[in-house]
């Protein structure tokens, strides 16, 4: 009777054991809320490289999910997805440690965050559908769209979704997701930027089937009208606006362009191998490329430095202290 009460202990003893191991969240290197950084996601073997303005990688966060897209919210929190993937994992950057995990349905394309009002939005694939949820993870709203939205961007009270398997780009109010406008656009458009300067919308894209798009359209803000297009290399797929330039990442030629807010190219040049994406770092233009998973530091028109990260370049999140 004692060797059988000393078994059941054990096994009780062990399944607690078990249950903590499994209700043991994983945590990873934490980052200085002051340190700016641009991290690139990569999504071949998951994980984020955070990388200092001297191109030195100083942390990087492997993962065992298959995240295929990230989000800063605020400066101290960092969103998690993927689009197999039932749940968005949210990390608190200077701690490592997980904030929270959100069940959503499979299908998420992309997440995009609006500082003005701390909301994040969730397009997805599967259901056709984009999402607003709070802070908190909480869902607030959701609306029915096109085909796979997926691009999105926003200005002042309206969020702009591109169905990228439509031939339709939907114009929401951010507070309550009523579509207002359905402007035409181009198949497989793809990646978005808004210039307050002209008031213009910028949209690139894939093109489809055995017309591969070489251009960037640039629609009206408000009307929706479509103002002129800007030749660009095959399939340019990453744009990002900063505060005097427009850059562009074609990934069917491996071309970098630079345009200015009337779309006249300022200069281009040969860049990484199948880019998807550029952002702005400092000084530096950083283009990250998917198959050679190499970061390109330009400044001027001049690369200076390449860094290597994991395999599949594919997102480049940047935060820098005001």
């Amino acid at each position: 009777m004692i060797k059988l009460k000393k078994w059941a202990f054990f096994i009780f003893s062990l399944l607690q054991i078990i249950w903590l191991a499994g209700c043991t969240e994983k945590s990873y290197e934490p980052i200085e809320r002051d340190r700016n950084f641009i991290a690139s996601l990569n999504i071949q073997e998951p994980s984020l490289d955070f990388i200092d303005e001297d191109g030195n990688v100083f942390a990087t966060w492997s993962f065992d999910k298959a995240y295929s897209g990230a989000i800063l919210l605020g400066n101290d929190q960092i969103l998690l997805y993927g689009h197999q993937l039932n749940n968005i994992d949210v990390y608190t950057l200077s701690t490592g440690e997980k904030r929270y995990s959100k069940k959503v349905e499979i299908g998420t394309t992309n997440v995009y965050y609006d500082d003005n009002i701390k909301q994040f939005f969730i397009t997805n694939s599967k259901t056709n559908t984009v999402t607003s949820f709070d802070q908190k993870g909480d869902e607030l709203v959701r609306q029915q769209l096109g085909n796979y939205p997926m691009s999105m961007a926003s200005y002042k009270d309206k969020l702009y979704v591109i169905n990228f398997k439509d031939t339709k780009l939907s114009v929401l109010n951010m507070k309550d997701l009523t579509i207002e406008q359905e402007w035409p656009i181009q198949k497989s458009a793809h990646g978005i930027a808004i210039l307050e300067e002209t008031h213009e919308l910028w949209v690139g894209g894939h093109g489809e089937g055995s017309k591969p798009n070489s251009s960037v359209k640039k629609y009206d803000l408000t009307t929706g009208h479509l103002n002129g297009e800007i030749d660009m290399p095959l399939m340019p797929v990453g744009l990002k606006k900063t505060k005097d330039a427009v850059l562009v990442v074609s990934h069917g030629h491996n071309e970098l362009y630079v345009a200015d807010f009337d779309g006249h190219i300022k200069w281009h040049q040969e860049v990484g191998a199948n880019p998807f994406v550029v952002n702005q770092f400092k000084d530096y233009i950083v283009v990250a490329g998917y198959d050679d998973h190499t970061l390109y530091f330009i400044k001027g028109d001049q690369k200076e430095k390449t860094v290597d990260v994991g395999k599949g370049a594919f997102q480049l999140l940047v935060r820098e202290e005001q």
